[in-house]
């Protein structure tokens, strides 16, 4: 029972870890760098599912093939991740037509190339869901604040037992000034561990 507890420990701390960092790095702008997006379609199934999480990276040349994330020209606040499925140049303006992989047809509007954010180079499916939900109120508390509770509480837990051994231990023997030091700052620990028991159960 006790590995499946720090099994389960260690899952859900990995897991709390892993969505609080992919929810900041999803908020971060950082130019001429990565930048993770995520995918609120199916448009681009089954290579792209709905609710992945796409890394762009901006490069110099794009290609046919290429899977791009560019800005919607009619609604420039959203993104939109579709494949090039051809480039035009008319007298020096290059152009790019999209089409989402599960779409007919292309996309209506040519795209330029100050328009594209990156190519993307890795997608990871089914995490884009994880994140939108941490990013609500309600999955603040479910998905980061109780398991932080959780974790913290814990490891109160397993510095209380540590400070118990080593009192017990060292009450056998005549002690250091060091480990008189550490007794008593043990013996502190374990008071304000009792005062944070009273009042979680008032």
């Amino acid at each position: 029972m006790k590995k499946a507890g720090k099994i389960l420990y260690g899952i859900v701390l990995i897991t709390l870890i892993l969505v609080a960092g992919l929810t900041a790095f999803s908020a971060l702008t950082i130019r001429g760098s990565y930048k993770l997006m995520i995918v609120q379609s199916g448009s681009m199934e089954p290579f792209i599912k709905t609710g992945s999480i796409v890394v762009i990276k901006p490069e110099d040349n794009y290609q046919i093939g290429d899977v791009i994330t560019f800005k919607d020209p009619g609604k420039p606040k959203i993104t939109v991740t579709h494949r090039i499925n051809e480039i035009q140049n008319e007298s020096g303006m290059i152009s790019f037509i999209t089409k989402g992989d599960a779409n007919k047809s292309s996309d209506a509007a040519k795209i330029s190339k100050n328009q594209i954010l990156g190519k993307e180079i890795l997608s990871i499916p089914w995490i884009g869901y994880l994140i939108n939900f941490a990013k609500t109120s309600q999955g603040l508390i479910i998905l980061v604040i109780i398991p932080s509770v959780v974790i913290v509480y814990s490891e109160i837990l397993n510095i209380k037992k540590e400070a118990q051994r080593l009192i017990k231990e060292r009450k056998s023997r005549k002690l250091t000034l060091k480990e008189k030091i550490e007794e008593q700052v043990g013996e502190e620990i374990i008071a304000v561990e009792e005062k944070i028991n009273k009042v979680v159960k008032k």
